[in-house]
């Protein structure tokens, strides 16, 4: 089928500054990759430049090993699903899916034959002679897949094909697409949302783009990985607070000590030392740092400990039970929220003080240009 490939692609509209910097990329055959940012960040501008639908201002972008900057969308072997569905309301389902083929001039006989396999892979063939206002959201988003199905093409492209569903039909919906993606195993998949959810249970491969200032200095691209990578090894503060929900924990401090292994952290305000396993190369003592820990990964101890190292002592605030687990706000100095996983049967009342282990092997420490610490080697048990 098709790779993708893309060297230093640039995207500008006018005289105005890039909206897109400096992206190089390849996403394999069979990968699912999913674009991921905040508002803003250019995810769909860089999908709708894969497709066709918007230029390259700079770089190329190559499908199947060819360059494609200046080719139609219609010749580039992909197809896209939109948000918005993009149904013709006066067609029938069967139609709807059958007419970028028609437009191809495919044989009658074999436009049927793929229209009602698609269905039956969707579960639709009960529904291919009703118009798209007889359907539900989930069904017309099945219709919309079912259209790009058909056409059997090298690529897919999915831009933020859920937004539009509510929670239930977002669950089910993403399970089909992971589905589907394993019964077209040869074909790419390339998928923009700002839903973690959907990007962590989907993706072989996460796309990290972050925007405003940090493109001009960085590039488009804040960090490339799996999914797991990206949890649990960021390679910047801005990676490790987008991804994960709620996000992780960032406590200000200083390097109160340095060795070949382990830096010891005091934080500001209170004075806590905490331990932190990464290599010292280019941290100074008295140097500014911030320590991240996720919420699951602090352990609640008894408050006989509060005083030993790597335990913080924290008053708490809030108690969010959601059944399962309980999410603990704690009060932070300086007017920041701790928050901590606990038991869904947890105890823990607004105004109770708490004492929390910072586990060694589940700190992240970030230096005053938001990256991690040199050769950080942390959460290797956690992964």
């Amino acid at each position: 089928m098709a790779s993708i490939s893309l060297r230093g692609v640039q995207k500008a509209y006018g005289d105005g500054a890039p909206v897109i910097r400096n992206v190089d990329l390849d996403i394999g055959e069979n990968e699912f990759c999913v674009f991921l940012g905040p508002s803003g960040c250019g995810k769909s501008t860089l999908l709708r430049m894969i497709a066709g639908l918007e230029d390259v201002t700079d770089g190329d972008l190559s499908i199947g090993g060819k360059i494609v900057n200046d080719v139609p969308a219609a010749q580039r072997g992909v197809a896209m699903v939109f948000q918005s569905y993009a149904l013709f309301p006066h067609m029938s389902v069967f139609e709807n899916m059958a007419f970028g083929l028609k437009l191809a001039k495919t044989p009658k006989d074999e436009i049927e034959r793929k229209v009602r396999e698609a269905a039956r892979i969707l579960q639709l063939e009960a529904l291919l002679e009703r118009k798209p206002k007889a359907l539900s959201g989930g069904q017309r988003q099945r219709v919309a897949i079912g259209r790009a199905i058909v056409r059997e093409p090298g690529v897919f492209l999915f831009d933020e094909p859920l937004s539009n569903l509510d929670a239930t039909l977002r669950g089910q919906t993403r399970v089909e697409i992971a589905r589907l993606h394993k019964q077209f195993a040869k074909a790419s998949v390339v998928y923009v949302t700002h839903d973690q959810i959907e990007a962590m249970t989907l993706a072989d491969k996460i796309v990290l783009l972050h925007s405003g200032k940090d493109t001009e200095r960085y590039g488009s691209i804040a960090q490339i990985g799996a999914p797991l990578e990206l949890y649990h090894r960021p390679k910047s503060r801005f990676v490790a607070g987008f991804i994960g929900s709620p996000r992780m924990n960032f406590l200000p401090g200083k390097v109160a000590s340095v060795d070949a292994q382990v830096v010891l952290v005091t934080l500001d305000h209170t004075g806590e030392n905490v331990r932190v396993p990464v290599s010292s190369v280019g941290l100074q003592s008295a140097q500014p740092v911030t320590l991240g820990v996720r919420p699951e990964h602090l352990e609640f101890v008894d408050a006989s400990a509060a005083s030993q190292e790597g335990v913080l002592a924290r008053t708490v605030s809030l108690v969010e039970q959601l059944g399962e687990h309980s999410y603990v706000h704690l009060d932070q100095p300086g007017g920041a929220v701790l928050i901590a996983k606990a038991p869904g049967n947890t105890r823990l009342a607004p105004g109770d003080r708490a004492s929390l282990l910072v586990p060694l092997t589940a700190c992240h420490l970030f230096t005053e240009d938001g990256f991690a610490a040199a050769s950080l080697e942390t959460v290797e048990h956690y992964a």
